[in-house]
């Protein structure tokens, strides 16, 4: 096992990476450090906990050198504003000892401390997409002098939300730079970001694609139901002591505000919650005080799946089974970390079995199947987005006539006519129209 000594680094480094107790790297670590340093492109493949930021970070503050020039030669682009705080945190353990301008922007707080941030001069810059476009759109960011071009979770930056604004940024960035992209997951619409925008770049990976560290455990149980769930969640949170600091995914923000509301009479202050509609301060302080263990259960949607280090998850739970298995990756991601054990444990009612089996299918690995326990209560009760959607023709038949009343009655005598065709046809003679000109003819003839 190589040491951190013998890949090269500078003093700096060596002394800050001692002072955080890391002493060898990992594999992403130890096979992208060489390659980034030779100037190639880079597609880094590994799973969720195994240093991909410290293995991009790493290479590319050995090759910075000391500048005064203002726009940044290092862009770093992530997916989430958790993300940005995390990476920049790194950035900061990392330049302890050096003379490195660093700093990270994002949206849904206030631009102005940021553009005052950026027009400071910045040798690396951490970004969301959004807020990258519009500084750049303003003119605040010039993006011309970048050298390095970096996406941390660049399967995340495919989905929809991002495409447009990923585009306009490669198409900001100078045409000669080093690209370096790294995820746990790698698609088919990443291989088509990287066919499109890189030149023979070389992948490395450090596992299987797919496939999930081996320090975690995962175990599946099919609940039927949402108030199934809620009934096995409260009875392993309670005959389970392992379960210590616990992260519960969901996949929408109105399921985790549900879940929370349901679990809160029962664990109260060992409860959190984050998701995105939660305000920047919030999600920031939260996730501060489940890191250092001030709550046991944390309930979050994906946007927390997303490259977060939390300090030894003991548990992940996917109370939904999400339909991309990339998500799954991810989730499970948060604990095992470090090389410490974790469990993940899925719940799987019967419309996400398929889902189940497509994880499987992408990890080449079978979840183990566990038998719920008999203390758990099943509910006979379906919400409403588990109920099936059955579209049904309806057919309407007359009702029978037999039997009814008649709905019409005989007119009374005087109100009986015959219709005789009107007065010509009564009196064929009378009132027949005159024809003047026939009548001149007859007069004539008989004068003559």
């Amino acid at each position: 096992m190589q040491n951190f000594e013998d890949l090269n680094l500078t003093k700096p480094l060596l002394q800050a990476l001692k002072e955080l107790d890391y002493l060898h790297p990992t594999p992403i670590q130890e096979k992208t450090f060489p390659v980034i340093m030779s100037g190639q492109d880079v597609i880094g493949v590994a799973q969720t906990g195994t240093g991909k930021t410290i293995a991009y970070l790493l290479p590319v503050l050995r090759m910075l050198k000391f500048s005064t020039q203002q726009s940044p030669r290092v862009l770093i682009l992530v997916p989430t504003r958790e993300l940005v705080t995390q990476v920049v945190g790194e950035i900061e353990k990392l330049t302890k000892n050096m003379s490195i301008r660093y700093g990270g922007i994002y949206g849904g707080s206030n631009i102005n401390p940021q553009k005052i941030l950026v027009l400071g001069g910045l040798d690396i810059l951490v970004s969301t997409p959004g807020r990258l476009v519009d500084m750049a759109m303003m003119g605040i960011l010039k993006l011309k002098t970048v050298q390095h071009f970096i996406i941390d979770e660049v399967d995340e930056m495919m989905e929809i939300g991002f495409r447009a604004q990923l585009t306009t940024v490669l198409d900001l960035l100078p045409k000669k730079r080093q690209n370096i992209f790294f995820s746990a997951t790698l698609g088919p619409d990443v291989r088509t970001l990287i066919d499109t925008f890189t030149k023979s770049p070389q992948l490395v990976e450090a596992a299987l694609h797919g496939t999930p560290l081996k320090k975690i455990k995962q175990a599946a149980y099919g609940a039927p139901n949402y108030y199934t769930k809620v009934n096995l969640l409260n009875h392993l949170l309670s005959t389970d002591e392992s379960m210590n600091k616990v992260m519960v995914f969901v996949s929408t923000i109105r399921l985790a505000d549900r879940l929370y509301e349901q679990l809160l009479p029962v664990w109260k202050d060992q409860l959190a919650l984050i998701h995105s509609n939660k305000s920047q301060n919030n999600r920031f302080a939260t996730l501060k005080a489940f890191h250092e263990g001030d709550f046991r259960v944390l309930i979050a949607t994906d946007i927390a799946a997303r490259g977060l280090d939390i300090f030894e998850v003991s548990h992940v739970v996917n109370f939904d089974t999400p339909k991309e298995s990339g998500d799954y990756i991810h989730r499970i991601g948060r604990t095992g970390r470090a090389g410490k054990n974790g469990i993940s444990i899925t719940f799987v009612n019967q419309m996400e079995e398929e889902n189940l089996l497509e994880i499987e299918k992408l990890m080449q690995l079978k979840v183990t199947r566990k038998r719920m326990p008999k203390e758990v209560a099943i509910s006979e009760f379906y919400s409403e987005d588990e109920k099936p959607k059955v579209i049904q023709k309806i057919y309407v038949k007359a009702p029978s006539r037999e039997g009814a009343p008649i709905a019409f009655h005989e007119k009374k005598e005087k109100n009986k006519k015959i219709n005789l065709g009107g007065p010509r046809k009564r009196n064929p003679h009378k009132n027949k129209p005159r024809n003047r000109a026939v009548e001149r003819n007859r007069a004539r003839k008989r004068g003559s």
